[in-house]
């Protein structure tokens, strides 16, 4: 029995040196990160939303974008096919203002259910190279969105990864676990695009160039699967030298989460059936801190109940909790999530446990479309 502790103490502290090692090496990079300094461009761009079935969505939220304080912009409001209104409040919308684009997508037997095709109309369609992408139920938090995205283009970023937050609700433990989720990923894309290697975006606040897109012959080689439109392309495409990341504020969007389980474990479901097509590289690194997570909650639950070697499990507890703490309140406070930060252990437990719940509902069946 000795020899059976010892095996997994020993195994115990290689999966902490492991989360040690990560903490360190990828997910302070963004922690410790200074904001860079950039000059506001005078180049066009034109705003991308794709929607289905998001009418009372766009009349809430279009105007955020209408009144964003930027000089040449155009809105390109896409209709996926929609069966509510989305497409008549697309209208009234346009005939009040002039630089809104309209797209009216229908449904094509191979492309049904799938954003891409309606996104690649909508590109197509844009006037301007510069292209900003975000969903119908978000809204920027400032009307400087477009300045703060833009100005991260230059010479050599072709690519713009941002931020799309969740609204806070108060008394809510699904609205703190959304929020953490959605901050542990961003800690996650931005630090690894620190260190030379982005991996991901999100659609609800990424921009690119028209010519970027076109460069990768589009969602071409991810079309068949529903998802993916935003970190599928970002994994295909960016690298250390065209990509720039960009979290001041006022470039921020913010989206409604979801109100229940069931709902964001199916929102869910969709975003994590795409890993598995990044490259290998990324699969390895991810799965890696993730399977790390498992053990090193596990193994350290059963050595504490045991007392085996517990002042030094402890101890190791204590260190990575301590980098984790300075991980989140230092990433949190820039992203304005550092309330999370007194619950980070709890909710990462709780997270790791619905990760594996979403992980088996996507081995027995596949979601299908992207809504």
């Amino acid at each position: 029995m000795t020899i059976f502790f010892t095996v997994l103490f020993y195994t115990f502290l290689v999966t902490s040196a492991i989360q040690v090692a990560y903490y360190i090496v990828f997910l302070s990079c963004f922690a410790v990160k200074k904001p860079s300094k950039t000059q506001g461009h005078d180049i066009s761009v034109s705003v991308i939303i794709c929607a289905k079935n998001e009418a009372e969505n766009l009349k809430k939220n279009l105007p955020s974008f209408l009144n964003q304080d930027y000089r040449n912009f155009e809105l390109v409001l896409i209709n996926d096919s929609s069966s509510d209104e989305t497409f008549e409040i697309m209208e009234a919308f346009a005939e009040k203002h002039n630089n809104i684009k309209l797209v009216n997508v229908k449904s094509i037997e191979p492309f049904w259910g799938n954003k891409k095709y309606a996104l690649t109309l909508g590109i197509k369609a844009a006037t301007h190279e510069f292209l900003l992408f975000t969903d119908a139920d978000c809204k920027p938090v400032s009307n400087r969105w477009i300045k703060e995205m833009s100005s991260h283009f230059n010479n050599k970023a072709s690519i713009v990864l941002g931020y799309g937050a969740y609204k806070k609700v108060k008394n809510s433990f699904l609205n703190k676990l959304i929020r953490f989720e959605t901050l542990m990923t961003a800690i996650q894309y931005f630090s690894y695009a620190k260190t030379g290697n982005p991996y991901m975006g999100v659609g609800r606040n990424l921009a690119y160039r028209k010519e970027q897109f076109f460069k990768q012959n589009g969602f071409i080689n991810h079309m068949q699967i529903r998802s993916g439109d935003d970190d599928l392309f970002i994994n295909e495409t960016a690298n250390k030298k065209n990509t720039a990341i960009c979290y001041s504020e006022n470039s921020f969007t913010i989206s409604e989460p979801k109100h229940s389980f069931n709902d964001w474990i199916t929102q869910k479901r969709r975003h994590i059936s795409t890993a598995k097509h990044y490259k290998f590289l990324d699969k390895f690194l991810l799965g890696t801190f993730y399977i790390s997570q498992i053990l090193f909650y596990t193994l350290s639950i059963i050595l504490l109940i045991t007392i085996f070697q517990w002042k030094i499990v402890i101890s190791v507890l204590a260190l990575r909790f301590t980098l984790q703490i300075f991980t989140i309140g230092f990433s949190g406070k820039k992203l304005n999530e550092k309330d999370l930060i007194y619950f980070a252990p709890f909710l990462e437990i709780f997270l790791i446990i619905m990760q594996l719940v979403i992980f088996s509902a996507n081995l027995i069946s596949k979601p299908k479309h992207w809504k």
